[in-house]
């Protein structure tokens, strides 16, 4: 099988290399080969600062969206993997806890020939039946590696908190060993941004995956400054607001100015706002769409605006009606994941 230059794993050899383009030649370590690779291949990269890895900015994240009932059509889904693969996104974001996502992502990863070129971030939260007790966690990992056909997990994070304590040393003493390669924390709730420092700021994650967006922006208090001082990536949930972003412009047009950044739809415009900050490293958009797909992707090419046009680009969104009430909106308005998470949550609904 042909190596792809975009995506280093240990499982083909010790590459810590830059990322390139599928016909891009290997970039080099040094940060002006970087930087040349970049603009040869148009994509905007981020470098994992830990490894020298660099990564593209946007990838894909899968909660809800991956996840279907078991029989039901998800041939868009594999077209979504398809369309971000070649598009130049090389990380998927999964979990466990995602339904059957991990399935979905693992078998049309594989039936497109891509299954081990992925950067693939996985989540963990089991310990087991008694206090350091590793046998949930170990049944945990091993799953995800049969549902996603991977002989070892690039990322592995502690999903949301949950058990960090725990689950911290298990996956230090995992990537000693060799069972993945790196680690990280992530969580999804402003209240959580604290914590969150806290495990950065104790100088061993590899990685922090935190929200952010342009109407969340908390995350810029703490966690980011935090990261860029620590040498820890960051990966990107909610760039989106689940999708609520898109009520608040449902019907608008794109200010002119956003043409100076080759801007053509309001998800680039979201996209670009989060990965031009310096600290973030990959913004992780969920979608079952494959247009909505191409629309994400195409983040990764053209200008990024500087600080003076991230403000302007917060200031025009200010002006829109309901931006500031983001918040207060559900979850993925006028859209529907009948998943077996839906199901199972209709299921408890009816029993309460």
């Amino acid at each position: 099988m042909r190596q792809d230059p975009f995506l280093p794993t240990d499982r083909r050899g010790l590459m810590r290399g830059a990322l390139g383009l599928l016909a891009a030649a290997p970039a080099l370590l040094n940060p002006q080969a970087v930087r040349a690779q970049q603009s040869a291949a148009g994509i905007i990269t981020r470098t994992v600062p830990r490894t020298g890895e660099v990564l593209p900015a946007v990838g894909l994240g899968t909660f809800l969206t991956f996840d279907t009932l078991p029989g039901a059509p998800r041939d868009h889904l594999r077209e979504v993997l398809r369309r971000y693969w070649e598009g130049g996104a090389r990380v998927v974001d999964t979990s466990p806890l995602y339904g059957t996502a991990e399935t979905t992502v693992g078998d049309f990863a594989t039936a497109l020939g891509i299954g081990d070129r992925i950067f693939i971030a996985n989540k963990i939260w089991a310990t087991g039946d008694f206090l350091a007790d590793e046998s949930h966690a170990l049944r945990s990992l091993r799953l995800s590696e049969d549902r996603l056909w991977r002989g070892r997990i690039d990322l592995m994070q502690c999903h949301s908190l949950v058990n960090v304590d725990l689950i911290v040393p298990y996956l230090r003493a995992w990537k000693k060993e060799g069972r993945i390669r790196l680690l990280g924390v992530t969580h999804y709730e402003s209240a959580y941004l604290e914590p969150l420092a806290g495990w950065i700021e104790r100088g061993d994650l590899d990685f922090v995956q935190v929200n952010y967006s342009i109407f969340n922006r908390r995350a810029e208090e703490r966690v980011l400054p935090a990261a860029a001082d620590r040498g820890t990536a960051v990966l990107i949930n909610m760039p989106f607001e689940k999708a609520r972003l898109f009520k608040a412009v449902e019907g608008r047009t794109l200010p002119d100015f956003a043409a100076e950044l080759g801007i053509r739809s309001w998800a680039a415009y979201f996209l670009k706002w989060v990965i031009s900050h310096p600290a973030v490293t990959c913004a992780l958009p969920a979608t079952a769409d494959p247009d909505h797909a191409a629309e994400n992707i195409a983040a990764l090419r053209g200008p990024l605006p500087d600080a003076e046009m991230r403000r302007r680009m917060l200031r025009h969104m200010e002006t829109i009606p309901g931006f500031d009430r983001i918040a207060a909106m559900p979850w993925y308005p006028d859209k529907r994941y009948p998943g077996i998470i839906g199901r199972a949550q209709a299921e408890l609904r009816a029993r309460s």
